[in-house]
């Protein structure tokens, strides 16, 4: 009888760090780990980690009652490409999240999403199609994050913000939280450097590095 396959496509640093916990999670669910593979478009080696390292070709190929998997790609361009490849092929989104990620009142997280360790998401939060939280990043109250944003770890995305599409905030960074009816805006494909602390909206296109923020490129 065909089982269902799951896979992390991506078995660079991205990939590596979130197998474990897509490993944990179908241990929960009592998922065996044969049927879990990385998927990488250049394989390195056929073993990562543990685990088979398949090309997608070979992850088609394998016999499956459906096929899932979770984007752990770094670059939301790259991933906003892959999700249409993984949809014409009939490939399911798979949601990946750590055991230890808190999760409180009102929260609502699109298909695709990798909360990865320590990532706390507060009340009434409403979350776009494959988001990337990484390591200790949290999301507070009342905040519109879009499709395909990216949280490098550490990110202290503070109350009343809305993030658009395909932004991308950098390790560390520090958004102020807005006001009711005025929250802090992050445009679309903008990108917050390491480390910076965002004190007013940022335009679309734009990057903005240091404390307080300052604008380094135009979008």
């Amino acid at each position: 009888m065909k089982q269902p396959l799951y896979a992390v496509y991506g078995a660079s640093g991205c990939g590596r760090g979130v197998m474990p916990l897509a490993r944990e999670q179908l241990r929960r669910v009592g998922i065996a780990i044969e049927r879990l593979v990385f998927v990488d478009d250049k394989p390195n080696s056929i073993v990562v980690n543990g685990q088979r390292v398949l090309t997608y070709r070979e992850f088609l190929d394998t016999p499956a009652s459906e096929r899932h998997v979770v984007l752990a790609i770094a670059n939301n361009l790259v991933r906003e490409r892959l999700v249409e490849r993984c949809a014409a092929d009939e490939v399911r989104p798979w949601s990946v999240s750590a055991g230890n990620v808190v999760t409180m009142d009102a929260v609502q997280i699109g298909e695709g999403a990798i909360l990865c360790p320590f990532v706390t998401l507060t009340s009434n939060i409403r979350i776009g199609h494959y988001f990337h939280a990484n390591l200790y990043s949290y999301v507070e109250h009342d905040c519109v994050i879009g499709d395909f944003v990216t949280f490098a770890p550490g990110v202290k995305c503070n109350g009343n913000i809305v993030i658009e599409d395909h932004a991308y905030i950098g390790t560390g960074a520090i958004l102020k939280q807005g006001k009711p009816g005025q929250p802090l805006v992050i445009g679309k494909g903008a990108v917050v450097g390491m480390g910076a602390v965002v004190i007013k909206d940022v335009p679309p296109g734009a990057t903005v590095v240091g404390n307080p923020a300052r604008l380094l490129l135009k979008g």
